[in-house]
């Protein structure tokens, strides 16, 4: 290095996307041992997340064009078999259920986008977007974006876990409103919307944002962005929540007097009940 030269150091901004955002919103404390102080290792295998993996790499497949192996109702389901994950599930029963019934919703899925294929065309899938929002940059993946004939951007998001949705619920899902925004910022000039597909049943709902609906979540995601980065994680009490009884990270929050206290008043009364 020459002598006066300067040294400059690039500071990489902090990120947020929609499963931390969530996950503070539900809990800051597991925010904290999730993404801050770190305790990976109290974290289990989850078999819902195993089984929606499964079936998102099936999807992924079929939509994609470049892809030609997987393009009948027999090709995803033999990939299907192929992407299969068997973590988190309790016992082979479970998992063999499991698979069964995770099959039934590739075939479901699969003929019926073959007898009726979608009016657009798929741009993107399994893609993660970024947009830098000033203070932090937002990341979402999404599972894919459709482009209807009236230039329209479909963001598509499969669940696998429910069996019904309404236009209501796409509203209010914080997911949906930051891939939204995410899409809209890519590209600008285009109205979007967001549509969730419910696997089990194939029952699916829509809901786009205004513009100045989305300039209004924006502004609120900002307020919430900063909340989660400026948060003193280290001074969080923990408090008894019902997806306490769940969370991987029990053992950490009933080491607090206060937290413990009230965990053995609850659990007390409900085994009275």
């Amino acid at each position: 290095m020459e002598s006066g030269s300067k040294v400059v150091i690039v500071l990489k901004k902090p990120t947020l996307s929609p499963s931390k955002i969530t996950t503070y919103l539900a809990c800051p404390v597991k925010y904290r041992w999730t993404y801050i102080d770190r305790k990976t290792w109290y974290l289990t295998a989850k078999s819902y997340y195993s089984f929606g993996t499964s079936l998102h790499r099936v999807l992924e497949r079929f939509y994609d064009s470049t892809d030609q192996g997987v393009t009948t109702t027999e090709q995803a389901l033999a990939a299907f078999e192929e992407s299969w994950i068997d973590a988190g599930y309790q016992s082979a029963e479970e998992m063999a259920e499991a698979f069964g019934e995770g099959q039934q919703m590739v075939a479901d899925h699969i003929s019926k986008v073959l007898a009726k294929p979608p009016l657009g065309r798929v741009m993107l899938t399994e893609r993660q977007l970024r947009a830098d929002l000033g203070d932090f940059v937002l990341l979402g993946r999404i599972d894919r974006v459709d482009e209807l004939p009236d230039g329209t951007l479909e963001i598509i998001d499969y669940k696998s876990g429910r069996s019904t949705v309404a236009d209501h619920d796409v509203q209010a899902d914080i997911a949906m409103q930051c891939y939204q925004l995410l899409v809209a910022k890519k590209f600008p000039d285009a109205t979007v919307r967001a549509t969730i597909v419910a696997l089990k049943s194939g029952d699916q709902a829509s809901y786009g944002m205004e513009h100045a609906e989305m300039a209004e979540f924006e502004q609120d995601l900002l307020r919430l962005g900063n909340d989660i980065l400026s948060e003193d994680y280290g001074d969080l009490i923990p408090k008894l929540k019902p997806l306490c009884s769940r969370c991987d990270f029990l053992p950490l929050c009933r080491k607090h007097p206060e937290f413990e206290e009230s965990y053995v008043a609850q659990t007390f009364a409900t085994a009275k009940e």
